[in-house]
């Protein structure tokens, strides 16, 4: 899937952009005198999009940029959801810690490569970019690569002969056009006469970047230092942060978990990916009406709140960490005592940290709202973890040989899933009083080791068409024994590995449900995992209204995921499980249309629409069929046009059937729908199996066993069949 960016919401006008541009600079002011004189040496909350770097003289030259940095190696990443920026500021860290070499690291969106041949032979350019949705490159790095399609060198030169780079391509080979970008972009700078240094790399999303990047980079940091005549061992290991103590700061100008500057202000209406909406939860859930799973129907109010979606868009759900995860991690870090205490973090070397979070702040609020803690531990993070145990500790030598040692670490940790927390009391052995050793870690060094914690992105279940003010949310709660996961239940962890956003989602709505009817379905699991709970009214209290409604972060991600715009075109819709939430939002698209034409062209004002047609699939009908009820209304609305056709996978003494099984066997009236009546095909859902699967169907249908791969390429280049899978 691709995604669009809506166009200004005001028109600019020259004494609009001077008011807007005074008013920034004195409440820019305002904000600062609120602050402790130490705010001088603190950092604000930080865009989204990452660095800028831009050198004063630059301007949008990246060759001028580059060559005024001073720096001969520059780290420039297409990142979606910041893991290709974390990976490039890894790499540039890497660079400085081996050799002493300092990095720019840069979003190709703040500049402009019209000088890139003029970059000489001693520069090196480090490329690390995701492919986002069919085969495309993220928006930060769009604009770059369809300049390398047709490039016009300010100089008039045609060639990069003097270029030399290294690519990192990120990818998921569940997906069809695994590192698609990172390859194009290899394939037009060879053909330009740059020369690559190492391998292409290339990391797996599906099993394991990181180890992916580990086996890579040592060839690649070889290259890297022959070309440029580097020498190893040159550099001293420094933090990326000082820590300010600021003890007389006024709270008011403090966040507590607010995401945005904008969240401090008592009037700010915030929407975007920056400054996310606190949208009261107006209604929620339970769907699955039995069975040990949960699934959660949330509705978010927008109203007067700037935001806008459109059916098939996503909705950006912004989580806190629970309370039992931060209690533990501040317990084990021996930071109790300071966990409320107000401190800053100021960049050492601003090209290689940014703080990831807005200051100043507390360790409870880092812990809580800005750091994931509850992500499942990596090798580079039991390497990172050993320096901190103390010399010749058992903690120590078990560190070292897990981050050292793949197998090691993949028989002896990665089963057990383990959190942070969990992993240094693992390490640490503490159940063994004999052999417990106190030892810390600095919390600046925590806070460049933990990624930031970011937004979970889930399919919209609503039309604006009938729910202009809200939002609708279809979820499954994620939560796994260590067992069902091919692990154990380790004595230093939890019996359950619960999902972030999820089991926030569950706990917010089950709150609401608990205190307005106390009638919330209890589940036995849940009872006896116990499970997680949460800083409910959020920072100050700001996320329980004084309406009594509790408050979620979110906003709105577009997508091109998008009906056909005549109804009179057959549509298809595969979506088993919570992959219906976007054909909820379709459906009442339709049902939306219908009731106004036949306002004005009557009863019979359907009769040339075509087909729409759902291919839902779940467990059982007594036990997660959703939206049942609905389809029944809203067939009838659609004078029978809607039509929804169910597998059942445990339903008791009957076969199992899925959703690939149904296409198939009605393989002539799915032919009719697409080859002979120009039919839109729509899948969402599981990536690997069930979109896969339903793949292979179509293409032997619509091939009519011959070039059904050319058929089914050429539906998804016209947009009639188009996946919104994970």
């Amino acid at each position: 899937m691709s995604y669009i960016v809506t166009s200004s919401l005001f028109e600019f006008s020259l004494p609009n952009a001077l008011f807007l541009a005074l008013a920034g600079i004195i409440a820019a002011t305002c904000l600062r005198k609120t602050l402790s004189p130490s705010f001088k040496r603190s950092v604000g909350p930080i865009d989204s999009s990452g660095p800028c770097h831009l050198a004063p003289s630059a301007g949008r030259d990246f060759a001028k940029a580059l060559e005024a940095s001073g720096k001969h190696i520059a780290c420039i990443y297409g990142s979606q959801t910041g893991t290709a920026e974390d990976l490039a500021l890894t790499l540039a860290k890497e660079c400085k810690s081996r050799f002493g070499e300092s990095s720019l690291v840069a979003d190709p969106d703040n500049y402009d490569f019209d000088t890139l041949d003029e970059i000489p032979k001693d520069k090196v350019l480090i490329f690390v970019v995701a492919t986002h949705g069919e085969g495309e490159p993220t928006e930060n790095a769009a604009d770059f690569m369809e300049f390398l399609n047709e490039p016009s060198f300010s100089s008039g030169a045609t060639t990069l002969d003097n270029l030399h780079y290294i690519i990192f391509a990120l990818g998921n080979r569940t997906y069809e056009h695994f590192c698609a970008v990172g390859r194009q972009l290899d394939a037009k700078l060879t053909a330009l006469g740059a020369k690559r240094l190492g391998a292409l790399g290339e990391g797996d999303a599906d099993k394991s970047t990181e180890e992916d990047y580990l086996a890579w980079k040592e060839g690649m940091f070889q290259a890297l230092q022959q070309h440029l005549a580097l020498e190893e061992g040159r550099a001293v290991d420094q933090p990326d942060f000082e820590i300010v103590d600021l003890s007389n700061a006024d709270m008011s100008a403090v966040y507590l978990g607010e995401l945005s500057r904008g969240a401090l202000l008592p009037s700010s209406k915030l929407s975007g990916p920056k400054d996310p909406h606190l949208a009261p939860l107006l209604a929620s859930r339970q769907l699955f009406a039995a069975g040990e799973r949960n699934c959660v129907f949330a509705e978010f109010g927008i109203k007067n709140s700037g935001m806008h979606y459109q059916a098939g868009d996503h909705v950006g759900i912004w989580p806190m960490n629970p309370n039992e995860e931060v209690d533990r991690l501040i317990s084990v870090l021996g930071f109790d005592q300071r966990r409320h205490a107000v401190i800053d973090l100021v960049p050492l070397d601003p090209a290689l940290a940014k703080v990831p979070f807005p200051t100043p702040t507390t360790m409870d609020a880092i812990l809580r709202h800005y750091l994931d803690i509850n992500a499942t531990v990596s090798r580079q993070t039991c390497a990172a973890l050993a320096r901190w145990a103390p010399e010749e500790s058992e903690a120590r030598l078990r560190l070292v040989r897990w981050g050292s040692d793949k197998d090691a670490f993949h028989t002896e940790v990665a089963p057990h899933h383990l959190k942070l927390s969990e992993l240094i009391i693992y390490a640490n052995n503490e159940d063994v009083p004999s052999q417990r050793v106190p030892w810390s870690i600095p919390f600046d060094r925590l806070v460049s080791l933990v990624p930031r914690l970011q937004p979970r992105y889930y399919s919209i279940s609503s039309s604006p068409r009938l729910f202009p003010d809200s939002i609708h949310v279809t979820a499954v709660v994620l939560k796994y024994s260590r067992e069902s996961m091919h692990g154990t239940a380790h004595k230093y962890s939890e019996t359950f590995v619960y999902g972030t956003t999820t089991n926030y989602l569950l706990g917010v709505t089950s709150k609401m449900e608990m205190e307005a009817s106390r009638q919330l379905r209890s589940n036995k699991d849940i009872a006896e995992a116990r499970s997680p709970t949460y800083n409910m009214s959020g920072p100050r209290d700001k996320y329980l209204g004084g309406d009594g409604q509790y408050r979620v972060p979110i906003h709105v991600r577009k997508s091109t995921f998008r009906l056909p715009t005549s109804p009179t075109v057959p549509v298809i819709m595969v979506g088993p499980g919570t992959g219906v939430a976007p054909f909820r939002g379709f459906i009442q698209e339709r049902v939306a249309l219908a009731r106004a034409v036949k306002k004005t062209e009557g009863p019979n004002a359907l009769k040339a629409w075509g087909d729409i047609l759902l291919y839902f699939g779940c467990r059982a009908p007594d036990i997660d069929y959703l939206y049942s009820d609905e389809w029944q209304e809203y067939a009838k609305e659609l004078d029978g046009k809607f039509k929804v056709y169910t597998a059942f996978s445990r339903v008791p003494g009957k076969d199992k059937v899925y959703v690939q099984q149904l296409l198939s066997g009605q393989r002539e009236m799915v032919r009719k729908a697409i080859v002979d009546d120009g039919g839109y095909v729509y899948i969402c859902g599981d990536a690997k199996g069930m979109a896969k699967s339903v793949e292979d169907v179509l293409r032997n249908i619509v091939g009519d066993g011959q070039d059904g791969d050319a058929k089914l390429q050429l539906l998804k280049k016209k947009k009639r069949l188009q996946l919104d899978v994970w």
